[in-house]
């Protein structure tokens, strides 16, 4: 929370971060927010309270919000290297065609993708009678937690979410690696070495939320396609690593790997002594 929270505030603050590329960083530590502060308040009134108790409608409002950040994640994580692949190949036309119009109209594109794909099987929850023991194997709500529980045809709430990840997730994947591609590409073809290290370097902090995000994806995925020879703790630690790594990592990967947010933070830091 603590360090989404001050890359939001920074990004809000330093006008030198009112820039495309910061836009939809802020849009990350927003979305990586948002998963933390659906998944704790539940996990903990667990380990705090013993409270192990929630309704209905909370329940299905929480898996909710938990898979649509989940598929935000993915749809931010391609705005990025959209962002990246025009600042490296196309510099000269950067700030045309990055508008802040732009930006706006492509979060709204990754909200609405993600609040849609998620809301055909929450919805089918409501309409579910539930007559098997009511006990979910997290400490949050999640769809093919609540979907075990329910004594109906559940054909279409276990085919359904295995289409969106083919559909939305593999493919952002793949136009994300196609894009860097693209972008190597173009790297290799700059003639100073040290513009290449620099152009380089301003995709490592991208490419290493990537490498965050999908790898805890392909883990939980693999895990969950073998649950019947996996320990069953194994999984449940799997599900608490996907939801709260990356909203931990992300902040820390771009403090430690970008400049502009480091001199931000350390502005923001000296206010305080100037003051004085």
């Amino acid at each position: 929370i603590l360090g989404n929270g001050t890359l939001l505030f920074l990004i809000r603050e330093d006008h030198n971060l009112h820039e495309p590329m910061y836009y939809f960083l802020a849009m990350l530590a927003a979305t990586d927010l948002g998963v933390t502060l659906t998944t704790m308040p539940t996990v903990l009134r667990v380990l705090w309270s013993n409270h192990r108790e929630i309704g209905h409608a909370a329940c299905f409002a929480q898996a909710y919000f938990i898979h649509t950040l989940s598929i935000m994640e993915s749809g931010v994580l391609l705005a990025m290297a959209y962002d990246r692949f025009i600042a490296i190949c196309k510099p000269l036309r950067y700030t045309s065609i990055l508008t802040d119009t732009r930006v706006m109209k492509i979060a709204v594109g990754v909200l609405t993708r993600a609040g849609l794909s998620i809301m055909p099987i929450i919805i089918r929850l409501h309409w579910f009678p539930y007559c098997r023991s009511h006990v979910l194997s997290h400490a949050f709500c999640l769809h093919q937690d609540v979907i075990k529980l329910a004594c109906a045809d559940i054909t279409f709430n276990r085919l359904y979410p295995v289409a969106v990840v083919f559909t939305m997730g593999l493919l952002d994947f793949f136009v994300i690696f196609f894009s860097y591609v693209l972008i190597l590409r173009t790297v290799m073809g700059i003639a100073s070495r040290v513009e290449r290290v620099k152009a380089l370097n301003t995709c490592v902090s991208h490419i290493c939320c990537i490498l965050v995000f999908y790898i805890t994806v392909v883990g939980l995925t693999f895990i969950h396609r073998f649950r019947k020879h996996i320990p069953h703790m194994v999984h449940i630690t799997m599900s608490y690593v996907y939801f709260l790594f990356p909203p931990f990592m992300n902040p820390v990967i771009y403090s430690i790997k970008t400049k502009q947010i480091q001199v931000s933070m350390l502005r923001l830091l000296s206010l305080p002594s100037s003051r004085a």
